[in-house]
């Protein structure tokens, strides 16, 4: 069964950072394209991190500078390393294949930023 845990949310101030997890099990990440999905109250779901087999990677331009995706194949984990938190990124995160083609989402991850 495909499983995707994402953690590492919480409460930040702006300028802060937050590192978030995305733990996979019942499947091997290396063999797609992933990415971290974020929605905010009101909002569809979006894309803001994806990184390629290759190891490529790619980010809107919201979070261009700010973020950072990497994974790591041994652990079957990808990450989203978050700086200069902005109140607009307070949103639930989520990882998933990047098109979404896992119909398993996790639960998500919560992160809020504000003073």
């Amino acid at each position: 069964q495909v499983q995707l845990v994402e953690s590492g949310g919480g409460l930040v101030q702006p300028g802060g950072s937050l590192s978030l997890s995305c733990a996979a099990s019942g499947i091997t990440l290396t063999i797609y394209a992933m990415g971290w999905y974020r929605q905010a109250p009101g909002k569809q779901r979006e894309l803001v991190a994806a990184i390629a087999k290759d190891g490529s990677t790619s980010y809107v331009p919201s979070v261009k500078g700010r973020f950072t995706i990497s994974r790591d194949n041994a652990k079957n984990t990808l990450y989203l390393q978050m700086n200069s938190l902005k109140p607009e990124d307070t949103a639930v995160y989520y990882c998933n294949s990047a098109p979404p083609i896992i119909q398993n989402w996790g639960q998500g991850t919560q992160v809020t930023v504000s003073s």
